[in-house]
This record gives C-alpha cells, sequence and structure tokens, in this order.
C-alpha cells in the first residue's frame, strides 16, 4: 500500500468503538426502572435470550412473590414501528379473547414492550443455522397441541377486521383480490428494490405472484403472518406468539406459513394440520390457494432475509440471512413447481475446490482468531459462532465462486437461445442485469396482452431454481443433502 492509500482506507472507515459493557447496563437500569414503576417490583435476574433480537428474561419479587416477564425488544434492522406495531396487535388479540401474553406496557429504553413470560419448554428458535447442528424434532405431545392449535388459528381468524383499523399498519383494509394477494409482498419487494436487494430469482417470484393472482379469493381476514409460533405445555397451548408481519389478508397465507417454517421449526403432518384447521373453522382448504400464498409467504421472508447482512447493524444474524435466503427462495420455486407440474433437477455436483491462495490463508486465520475470543455477558459463546461462521461462509464462496458464477451465466445463456434471444453475457453481473431487463420486458408484455406462457414460466422456474440450489451448494461445500436441512425440498401437499 501507499501511504495515501492507507489514509484513505482510514478516512472512509465509519466504524467506531462502543463501551457495549456500558450499553448492557444502561439496559439494565432502564428495565429495573421499569419493572419498579410499573410492577412494583424489585428485578433479582435478568437473562437475555438466544434470540437475534434482543430479549430478556426478567426476573422480579413484589409482594414477596416472584415472577417473570419478558422484555421483547426492536429488531437491528426493523423499521421504526415495527415493534410498537407487533405490541398493538397483541393488545387487539387479547381484547378479543385470543390466548397471547398479557402485554405489560411499552419501555423507551431499552426500546421493548413487556409481556408475561410463559413458563414452559422454550420452543424451537426457527432458524437455519441452528436446525443445521441440532434438528428439530416433535415429541407426541407437541404435536397434539400443534393440532389443538389449529382451533386457536381459527378462532383468531373469525376476529373482524374492524377490531384492528386502529392499528394504522392495518387500517387501510384490501378489498380486491390483487390486493388480497399482493399489498403484503409488494410493500416488501419496494422495500428491497430501494435497497438494491431484488436480483433474478427474487424478481421473477414477485412477477410470477402478480400474474397468478388466485382471483376467486376475495375475503380478507386478520392473518398471523408468520403463523403456526406458540407456546405449550404438554397438549395445551399456552400462548400464540409473534405477530410481527400480521396483516389483514387470505387465511391460506397463514396455512401457508407451515410449510415455509418446517423443518426448522418441526411442524410435523402439515396435510394432517389443513384437515384440522377445515374441521374446527368449517372452511375447505384451497390446496391452490395455499401453494400460491407459499410462494408469497417465501418471497416476503426471502426478501426479508436480505437485510440480516446489513454490515452497521449491531448484533443481528448475518449467517441466518445467507443460508435463509437460499434455502427460502429455492423452496418458493418449488411451490411454483408443484402446482404447475414442472420438474426440477437436483443431480449436480459440486466440483473440486479452487484454492486461492491469499482468500484461503487469511479466511482460515480469522476462523482460528474469532474462535479464540473471550466470550461475556455482552458477546456470548453463540455470537462468537455467529460471528466464525461469516468467514466459513466466505471461505466456501472464495473456493466455489467460479463455479458458481460460470454455471449461472451458462444458464441464462442457455435460457435466452431457447427463448429466441440473441442475448450473450460473459459474467454474472452482466447476466444479471440483462435478466432484469428481459423481466421488465417480459412483465410490460404480459400487462398489455393479459396472457401469460406456461413454457416461459417452466424454463424461467428451472433456471432460477438450480442457480439458488447451486447457491446451498457452495455454502455447505457439499452436493445437495437430504440429511442436511439447508436441502430441505419443500414438502408436497397435492396427493
Amino acid at each position: 500500500y501507499q501511504s495515501g492509500d492507507l489514509h484513505l482506507k482510514r478516512a472512509t472507515n465509519t466504524t467506531h468503538s462502543v463501551d457495549y459493557d456500558a450499553v448492557e447496563a444502561e439496559q439494565h437500569k432502564g428495565i429495573c426502572d421499569w419493572v419498579k414503576e410499573h410492577l412494583n417490583g424489585e428485578v433479582t435476574d435478568i437473562r437475555r435470550l438466544e434470540r437475534w433480537r434482543p430479549q430478556w428474561k426478567v426476573t422480579y419479587t413484589a409482594n414477596n412473590e416472584t415472577n417473570a416477564v419478558l422484555f421483547r425488544g426492536n429488531r437491528s434492522i426493523a423499521g421504526k414501528q415495527d415493534l410498537k406495531f407487533e405490541m398493538e396487535v397483541m393488545q387487539a388479540l387479547e381484547a378479543n379473547g385470543i390466548k397471547v401474553p398479557h402485554i405489560y406496557g411499552w419501555v423507551d429504553s431499552p426500546k421493548a414492550f413487556v409481556m408475561d413470560w410463559i413458563d414452559t419448554e422454550d420452543r424451537a428458535p426457527g432458524m437455519l443455522h441452528t436446525a443445521i447442528d441440532n434438528p428439530s424434532t416433535m415429541s407426541d405431545e407437541r404435536w397434539q397441541a400443534m393440532l389443538n392449535y389449529m382451533e386457536h388459528l381459527a378462532a383468531m381468524h373469525a376476529v373482524p377486521v374492524g377490531e384492528f383499523t386502529h392499528i394504522k399498519r392495518l387500517s387501510t383494509l384490501p378489498k380486491t383480490p390483487t390486493e388480497i394477494a399482493l399489498h403484503t409482498t409488494e410493500r416488501m419487494y419496494s422495500v428491497g428494490k430501494q435497497a438494491g436487494h431484488i436480483d433474478p430469482p427474487l424478481e421473477f417470484l414477485q412477477q410470477w405472484l402478480r400474474r397468478n393472482v388466485p382471483l376467486h379469493r376475495t375475503e380478507a381476514h386478520f392473518i398471523a403472518g408468520d403463523a403456526g409460533q406458540f407456546m405449550s405445555a404438554g397438549t395445551d397451548v399456552l400462548a400464540l406468539l409473534d405477530f410481527e408481519i400480521a396483516s389483514i389478508g387470505d387465511i391460506h397465507w397463514d396455512l401457508a406459513c407451515f410449510r415455509g417454517r418446517h423443518p426448522y421449526e418441526n411442524m410435523g403432518d402439515i396435510p394432517a394440520l389443513y384437515r384440522r384447521y377445515e374441521e374446527v373453522s368449517g372452511r375447505q382448504v384451497d390446496l391452490a390457494a395455499v401453494a400460491y400464498h407459499t410462494v408469497a409467504f417465501l418471497q416476503l421472508s426471502g426478501i426479508g432475509a436480505t437485510f440480516f447482512m446489513q454490515p452497521n447493524a449491531h448484533g443481528g444474524n448475518w449467517i441466518e440471512g445467507a443460508l435463509e435466503y437460499a434455502s427460502i427462495s429455492r423452496r418458493a420455486y418449488e411451490s411454483i413447481a408443484e402446482l404447475q407440474g414442472i420438474s426440477l433437477d437436483y443431480d449436480l455436483d459440486l466440483p473440486e475446490p479452487t484454492i486461492k491462495r491469499w482468500e484461503d490463508s487469511g479466511l482460515q486465520k480469522l476462523c482460528v482468531d474469532i474462535e479464540r475470543l473471550p466470550t461475556s455477558s455482552v458477546f456470548e459463546s453463540w455470537e462468537r459462532d455467529l460471528l466464525h461462521s461469516i468467514p466459513q461462509f466466505l471461505l466456501n464462496h472464495a473456493r466455489y465462486r467460479d463455479w458458481f458464477e460460470q454455471e449461472t451465466v451458462a444458464d441464462f445463456n442457455a435460457l435466452m437461445h431457447a427463448l429466441g434471444n440473441n442475448i450473450i453475457a460473459n459474467n454474472l453481473v452482466d447476466a444479471d442485469q440483462a435478466a432484469l431487463q428481459v423481466m421488465a420486458d417480459m412483465q410490460s408484455t404480459t400487462n398489455d396482452s393479459g396472457n401469460q406462457n406456461p413454457k416461459l414460466d417452466e424454463a424461467w422456474v428451472q433456471a432460477q431454481h438450480k442457480r439458488i440450489l447451486r447457491f446451498s451448494m457452495l455454502i455447505a461445500g457439499t452436493n445437495p443433502d437430504s440429511e442436511n436441512p439447508l436441502f430441505h425440498r419443500l414438502d408436497p401437499i397435492f396427493q
């Protein structure tokens, strides 16, 4: 490096030192002060939970009794009003007899809301990086609780949508089938577009959703948005959880969530859950609508996963974002394939790694030294493991990147040739730019004619699915492995 280069490097480095012990002390003081003022209690223990958002189990004594509450904090990548939105949704649900933890109120510092602590065994966190090492299982009791949960889900869907219109985000109700089907994913797509996160696989999914709206789905209901999350004890459902992407939409979105979350959080026999929902709700489950909303739920989640990788966000879960993007977007294509009868190719082979001296040595050194970092209450061992996984990912990326990009470009060129287009790309950047432009032209043509070409869908779906499957292979450093949750294929629902 020249001295000028070093000076430039320092000038553009925006990181700064943070005293995390002081941050933690300030958070704990805010928690203790709030509990004293609002619960008339004395805090005896504060335990931060292993989640990708700040959450604390807070134990306190009041009137000679020991109790616990959960302080639910904000994701580092969340919008300013997301946390308060979730609190207001839960308050509305509780007011309508839905079994959610009681909400005690809002906390300004640390930014959080406080709810009852549900005293039971912790459920699976539903995160892919933990499921890879510790696959989620389901006991007989949890399965019975899952069946019982469907009654609570049906009751939640029956709450009149007018009970939520005082909440700003839910104040404008979708009216047409297109609005009911698309308003949630279009909002997430717009955010992803503004951030520059929409690549060809995500772009095609959104266009497919627009072209395949189930026009017969005309009823809008309150939906959890990320259904299937609840705490249980034995076979009893204790509380429904996680409403940060709640919305007004088609109930089949919530039913699709079970497919989307499985197997990271084991959902059991999903078709049996649908049959149970029919029994307790009196509604017939439209499997084609479930398949459509599986694509929608996974599209929203896939775009959301790209925001986990923001470098300046404190905490978060970078590697979960990479893993989820790969798994979620691939399974969205598998839902399209099942719905439209498209065959997919899983017979792909990872080549021998290409060892690049500097990347290989430097990234291995990072892995070794990160494992030696000391841990503390502000840097737990699980956080060190998450940090370690980033250079491990980059090591595989360096070894297989050339293969991934060459195969993706070759597939794109073959696709263009099959479609009668004379575009030839020489690298992945050019291929992606060309793909986005071709898709924009394709959408314009479809809008003008109103026609859809199933063969066109087939060619694009097959090419994008192979791209994402190869990316998963790059991450894992293996061929597709049915024992690895990263490669789990979407569970079929059409028998």
